[in-house]
Order: C-alpha cells, then structure tokens, then sequence
C-alpha cells in the first residue's frame, strides 16, 4: 500500500509540472477564429494599436521560432523559470528546461529527487523528463509521455483547453489574446533587452476568452468557467512589448486567484533560430494515460 500511494503521489506530481511547464511557456491560450480576424480587421481600420498588433502578429506568426526564457510566480504553490527554445512552423516542437524555484510545488519536487526538468514538445505529445527517483517508482522510465488527445479527456473544460494550449505554445498568442480584450490602448515607447519597443497593455475576460475557442464544447466550457470561478480567476492583464521589426521581446500576464496572485513574464528572441526536438527512446518513456490507468484513475479531478 505505501508503495503504490507513493507511485500514485509521484504520478500526481509529474501532472502538475506538465500543467506548470505549459503556463511557463505558453504565450496565451486562446485560439483566433475567422469571426475574430474579421472583427479584428475592421477594428484595425479605426483603433491604430490594433492595426499595429495585427502587424505584430503576422510577423510573430512568420518567423517561425525563438528563444524563450521566463519567470512565473502562481501565489504560494510555485515560482519557476523557464529557458530554451520553440519552432511553430510545422506545429510546435522545441526543448525547454523549466527549474523551479519556490513554493509547495517546488518542496514536492525535490521529494522526487529534482527542481529541474527537462520538457520536449513534439507535433503529436509533450514529454518530461523526470528524476532517478521518479523512475524508481514506475518501473525504471524516467519520461513522461503527455498524448495532446488524451489530455483532451481530463476533467470538465480544463483539459480540452489544456491540449490547445500545448498545441499553440506560440508568441502570437499573446498578441491576439490582448486583441480579443478589446479595450487594447498603447502605453508608451520603452526600452527593452537593448531593443526600442512600442508597449501595449489591456485586460482579458478570461472565461470569455476561452470560450472563443473551438475545440470547447458546450460542456466543456460550462465545466471550464465553473473552475475558474471556484479558482476566483476572472480577469487578466496582459502587456506585450513589441519592436520594429513587429516582433514580440516580451510580454506580462497578472491575475489573482484563489491561491494568490499569478504573475508571469516571458522574453523572446532570435527569432528564426534553428530548432530541433527528438522523440525521447521508448525504452526510457512511460505514457502518462497508462500510468493514470494502472492506478486507477480515471483522469485529473483538482
């Protein structure tokens, strides 16, 4: 029994550091929809800072890769930096290493022999690698192997979210998340890394965001709405900063929650960096669905 609730904690663990590594990488979670981009264009026309991050936006989008690096603070569950690469040519693929640094998440880390991880993103999954110790309790793998589809079934509207927000990990999202806020104002020109830059700020409605995206059904965003209200998340403030080459350096997410306030701010650069990401061996790789399975768990539920 000790040993199969220390596999269960374990496996626990390694799901709330996929879920902390995508907040540490993505730039947004929101998918533009072909109503929005007409609404947008429209807009454009009239507001200049919208016809200037619709620019900002096209040219993210085209480049095709960058260097990220990141900090995030989640109240008193974690703080947390991230480093490494993204390419979004062809879907995402890219390695990153996400260190944390603080907070319960940080504590539960080290019980697994580690506060550094890690993480492979691929076209079809998301990878993490994790400790010797980890590997000690399920069966000598240490990667995690997080299939986009299935983590489309977790519970209520997170998880359909959750996929897209892997599948779409790009510096563009940011930049169309502040256009879907609709009250996006300019707030200055500042300097940042070395690089003169246009500022831009705005406020999101986050369950209204979410339920501009597609992928959720009817279900999913009732379920997903439900948990951001019992997270007492509602709003978000987003800033982006963006040089004159219409290219993201860097954007700012803040909103409370139940947990405290969660704040993140991400840097891009090189953009058009060569990128690669490999399949870890399968020898070495164990699927987080089958782990949840032989456990018997159904599926995320906190």
């Amino acid at each position: 029994m000790k040993s199969r609730g220390a596999r269960r904690t374990a496996v626990s663990i390694a799901v709330v550091a996929a879920l902390t590594g995508v907040a540490a990488c993505s730039a947004g979670a929101s998918q533009s929809s072909g109503k929005e981009d007409r609404a947008g264009a429209r807009a454009a026309t009239r507001v200049s800072p919208v016809a200037a991050l619709r620019s900002a936006e096209k040219s993210t989008n085209s480049a095709d890769s960058a260097r990220v690096r990141s900090t995030t603070t989640m109240g008193s569950l974690l703080s947390m930096t991230t480093h490494g690469s993204l390419a979004w040519d062809a879907g995402i693929t890219g390695t990153v290493t996400i260190t944390y640094t603080g907070g319960s998440t940080a504590e539960l880390m080290r019980r697994l022999g580690t506060t550094s991880m890690e993480a492979r993103y691929l076209p079809d999954a998301y990878y993490a690698r994790m400790s010797d110790t980890f590997a000690a309790q399920t069966g000598g793998r240490h990667w995690i192997r997080y299939g986009y589809g299935d983590l489309s079934s977790l519970a209520g509207g997170s998880g359909a979210l959750l996929q897209d927000q892997m599948q779409n990990t790009t510096p563009n999202k940011s930049v169309q998340m502040l256009l879907a806020a609709g009250d996006v104002r300019k707030a200055g020109e500042e300097k940042v890394d070395g690089q003169a830059t246009t500022h831009y700020t705005g406020t999101v409605n986050v369950a209204d965001l979410a339920g501009r995206n597609s992928s959720l059904t009817a279900s999913q965003l009732a379920g997903l709405k439900k948990q951001l209200t019992q997270a007492g998340v509602s709003t978000e403030t987003v800033d982006i900063w963006v040089n004159d080459r219409n290219l993201l350096v860097k954007k700012t997410e803040k909103a409370d929650t139940a947990t405290g306030t969660m704040t993140q701010t991400a840097h891009y650069s090189d953009y058009g960096v060569k990128v690669s990401a490999q399949q870890p061996p399968a020898g070495d790789t164990a699927d987080f669905e089958t782990l949840l399975k032989r456990q018997g768990a159904s599926g995320l539920t906190s």
